[in-house]
């Protein structure tokens, strides 16, 4: 028997960032040495039964940096992602069934970060606050909540209007209970598709300001500021560049392949639209 279109993405992509997140969760374990460990007299070698990914320009060992970095990259997406996605749900949430002129601000608002390049407003806020964890998860929750916002309103512009809505108001439901026992469990769904698929995003965007210096500050390690040493060293030590990239790749196509199958299943008319992240 042949496995539906959602099922066959949604398997390996849950499967992919299952492997990636317990390769983090087992860092101390999987590392063959600490991340920051310097052998200068092995600088940029390649792969070995000692350091299976070779070493970096200063002869620390990459598959001890890439588990670690997972740490990193992981944490970073999964925090944005749940951070942005619930403060631009309960945004979209009251704004849609408010309307009026609390829909009209609250799009205004929406409208006036949508003018900005999301990575140039997060580059600026970081270059602002300093390269440090919390202000790049800062700066990508603020440019990764108006998605989620958009999502959230027009559902609930829909909702509000079905006849279990009306019901539910028609018995005496307040205005919190509606909202939060009726309308909010029904958009949940889409609001999972767009998460997933923005999982992929906040990882890439993370991997992006740590390529520019605007991660985390060395010595710790991250699978940007590897991809960026590598670019540095690209005829002498490929494998630099070749082992963070690799893993960037997955993650990004875990979550892609996570968002297309939970598209897939629970969206197949393909409303949702792709985060901006």
């Amino acid at each position: 028997m042949r496995r539906p279109p959602a099922t066959r993405a949604l398997i390996p992509g849950a499967a992919i960032l299952a492997l990636l997140a317990f390769v983090a969760a087992a860092a101390p374990w999987l590392a063959p040495a600490p991340p920051d460990r310097q052998d200068l007299t092995r600088r940029m070698e390649g792969p070995s039964a000692e350091h299976p990914l070779g070493q970096d320009e200063l002869g620390r060992d990459q598959l001890a940096r890439l588990v670690w970095g997972a740490r990193i990259s992981l944490t970073t997406g999964l925090l944005v992602v749940l951070l942005s996605g619930t403060f631009g749900i309960l945004i979209g949430l009251i704004s849609g069934y408010a309307g009026g002129r609390t829909d009209a601000i609250v799009m205004a608002i929406v409208d006036l970060f949508l003018g900005f390049p999301g990575v140039l407003l997060a580059i600026a806020l970081v270059a602002v606050l300093g390269p440090r964890l919390p202000n790049l998860i800062l700066a990508l929750c603020l440019i990764g909540w108006v998605g989620y916002a958009r999502l959230a309103r027009g559902q609930t512009l829909r909702l509000k209007r079905l006849q279990f809505a009306e019901a539910a108001r028609s018995v005496g439901g307040g205005r919190t209970r509606l909202l939060f026992r009726h309308i909010l469990p029904n958009l949940l769904g889409p609001c999972l598709v767009q998460a997933a698929l923005g999982l992929g995003g906040a990882i890439m965007a993370e991997s992006g300001l740590s390529f520019l210096g605007l991660g985390v500050p060395p010595p710790t390690a991250s699978w940007g500021s590897m991809l960026h040493a590598g670019t540095q060293n690209l005829l002498d030590g490929p494998h630099m560049t070749i082992v963070p990239g690799a893993a960037i790749f997955l993650a990004v196509l875990g979550a892609n392949l996570l968002g297309e199958g939970l598209r897939s299943r629970l969206d197949p008319r393909g409303s949702i639209e792709r985060p901006l992240l």
